[in-house]
């Protein structure tokens, strides 16, 4: 992803399980607000949820809205 944009929209869809992920990875997953596996949530374009996208970007699917 590019420059965030502070009023849009991100779906966030966890492709892989957090299982076995270095602790830090797997509590932004669920700071996220995500679950399980093929779970979709929807969160602001923020500094803070790109942070915690950008430590997990490799289980995750991100989506601009």
């Amino acid at each position: 992803m590019t420059a965030s944009n502070s009023n849009g929209k991100l779906k966030v869809t966890q492709l892989r399980s957090s299982h076995g992920q270095l602790a830090s990875i797997a509590a932004s997953v669920r700071g996220l607000g995500l679950r399980r596996r093929h779970h979709s949530v929807t969160v602001s374009d923020t500094p803070e949820n790109r942070g915690m996208i950008n430590a997990a970007r490799h289980m995750l699917k991100v989506e601009r809205i």
